[in-house]
């Protein structure tokens, strides 16, 4: 494990940004993404979101069948808030991906964590040159207490139970977190959030992510520790989330057969 340290980041003036997917031209859960951006814009900037920020989002995303938007909110020259929005198409295998896609996760150290908002700024991403389709950082704050990945937010499964660290303030409060945790309880699994250190993450045995565009994601292995492929609970956890994303009619083009996650 690294140690990230002289943070030098980060750079507010790069602004803040969401990530959305996108199913035959409509972005998903866009409201919900609007409102956690406009949050973190009325607490970093003082103001509002541009006014053009939604439609700016539909036009960008009304070109894709499968894909995401990355919105992106910044100061420009003047200081005024102004907002981008680059679309671009996303591989169906990469959405609700199958174990044989799933995650390898490196932990690094970083004190505090990275905090409540999806700043635009990534050059920690660059400092640890661990992000790859296959690979990802897993954030770590001090005492081994496991935080989030670097674009999802983590769940270990322990027997019959899923635990998730808290949205305390250290970590991003996902979206796709926040619908995980509604559907476990909405199925009858017993959800909790609480600490999760690397140590009880890797003696779990099973983990997996969640995220906006690829939903649920399974995690290979932590550092050298490998995990085995998430069970039935998590199966119908990412069974019941890609219906309410995607529908029905898409099983057959996102993702892999449905035991898959």
């Amino acid at each position: 494990m690294r140690l990230m340290s002289d943070r030098l980041w980060p750079d507010r003036a790069i602004g803040v940004f969401e990530t959305l997917l996108v199913v035959d031209g409509a972005p998903v859960e866009l409201h919900a993404h609007l409102q956690r951006l406009g949050a973190s814009v009325r607490e970093l900037f003082a103001t509002e979101l541009p006014a053009d920020t939604r439609e700016l989002v539909l036009d960008s995303a009304a070109r894709l069948r499968l894909g995401r938007v990355r919105l992106t909110v910044a100061p420009g020259p003047t200081g005024v808030l102004g907002a981008e929005a680059v679309a671009t198409s996303v591989d169906a295998e990469d959405v609700f991906p199958s174990w044989e896609r799933a995650i390898v996760l490196r932990p690094f150290l970083v004190r505090g964590g990275l905090g409540a908002h999806k700043w635009a700024d990534r050059a920690w991403i660059a400092w640890t040159s661990s992000e790859s389709d296959r690979c990802l950082p897993i954030v770590l704050d001090a005492g081994g207490e496991l935080l989030e990945a670097s674009r999802a937010n983590v769940f270990a499964v322990e027997g019959d139970a899923m635990v998730t660290p808290p949205a305390d303030g250290r970590i991003l409060p996902g979206l796709a977190r926040a619908r995980a945790i509604e559907t476990a309880r909405a199925l009858g699994i017993e959800l909790r959030e609480e600490t999760l250190t690397i140590d009880r993450l890797i003696a779990a045995g099973e983990a997996f992510l969640t995220g906006s565009v690829r939903g649920v994601e399974p995690v290979r292995s932590v550092g050298d520790a490998e995990l085995t492929e998430p069970g039935e609970a998590v199966r119908e956890v990412a069974a019941e989330l890609k219906r309410i994303w995607i529908g029905k009619g898409a099983a057959g083009w996102v993702g892999a057969a449905p035991r898959a996650v």
